[in-house]
């Protein structure tokens, strides 16, 4: 028996060294006293592999937005308005000003007017809508008084019917007559002031309303202006204010008849119809000439050419005795 027991320990023995070490390692390494359960133990349950998701793509994680205010429930006052007052409108503009030379001014407010006539002379045509921007005129034509305080100031050549140098005195209240285009830019110049344009000038004597002449479409009469009276002297041309009937929508006189009036426009008998030079918007005329336009008729004309639309042209070197001018000024600009 002992003998048998030993072939045993060397066949172990034997296993040992030259057989695999896992099996054996196993059973080295199991406690002695561990028995062995000979109820057969079923294999554990094969855990089914999760499903392969398809693969998501990488979206970038949104940065941090700011919260936006939310909406007040009243609307905000602008930053300058303490107080939530309510912003106080621009005051309107003055009906009448006083000007630099001491002449009254009228207003003339911003707008549309119909410039033209299809029933005038060709130079007139066609009728066509002209907005202005508001804009002071003279509401007398500039008087021999005034021009003659301009002569002083800067030396000037007096015109021609000063050359008495009693006319300024004498006839103060008097239209200036003799004058040149030149001569009455340099007065309004001097003023503060310029010509009007021809569109500003025939704002001016029509209206918004298509009249004729500047009181309305009756044919004048010696109560509403100077006219048809042959050339003579002094006495010829009337002092100014003396034609309230004559008058104009905004109170201007003397926009017919007494003396034709410079503009500030050079004259073109196709302006009208050259829609490419001739904006809607405050036109200035034609940007060079050889004649400078007049407007108004004077003291020798009919009824015609006292039409508001009328047109006619001068040098403007010349001097001319049935020739007078007045001024306008722009709106002073809020600050």
């Amino acid at each position: 028996m002992v003998w048998i027991r030993a072939i045993g320990v060397l066949a172990l023995t034997g296993l040992v060294s030259t057989g695999s070490t896992g099996p054996v390692s196993a059973l080295a390494n199991e406690p002695a006293a561990q028995k062995t359960d000979t109820t057969p133990v079923p294999p554990p349950a094969k855990t089914e592999p999760a499903p392969a998701q398809a693969p998501q793509p990488i979206v970038p994680k949104p940065k941090a937005v700011e919260a936006e205010p939310k909406p007040a429930t009243k609307p905000q006052h602008p930053a300058n308005n303490v107080g939530g007052a309510k912003p106080v409108p621009a005051p309107p503009l003055p009906a009448d000003i006083t000007g630099k030379d001491g002449a009254p001014m009228v207003l003339v407010p911003a707008g549309e007017f119909t410039m033209g006539s299809d029933k005038g002379d060709e130079d007139e045509a066609p009728i066509h809508r002209v907005y202005l921007d508001a804009f002071y005129l003279d509401k007398f034509e500039v008087t021999n008084g005034r021009f003659a305080k301009f002569v002083e100031a800067v030396q000037s050549e007096p015109p021609w019917g000063f050359a008495d140098k009693d006319t300024p005195l004498v006839q103060a209240d008097r239209p200036v007559r003799w004058v040149s285009w030149m001569d009455a830019t340099g007065y309004c110049l001097w003023a503060g002031k310029r010509l009007p344009t021809e569109a500003e000038w025939e704002k001016a004597a029509r209206g918004t309303d298509g009249r004729t002449y500047p009181w309305g479409n009756d044919p004048p009469t010696p109560a509403h202006a100077v006219f048809g009276l042959k050339e003579g002297g002094a006495e010829t041309v009337s002092p100014i204010g003396n034609r309230d009937k004559g008058k104009s929508p905004y109170g201007v006189h003397d926009l017919a008849g007494n003396l034709y009036e410079w503009v500030m426009d050079w004259y073109d008998e196709e302006f009208y119809t050259n829609f490419a030079k001739n904006p809607a918007i405050n036109p200035r005329g034609p940007s060079e000439g050889t004649a400078k336009a007049q407007r108004g008729g004077s003291y020798i004309n009919n009824p015609y050419r006292l039409r508001s639309s009328f047109r006619t042209k001068g040098d403007p070197t010349e001097q001319d005795p049935n020739v007078g001018f007045r001024c306008a000024q722009d709106v002073p600009k809020l600050p």
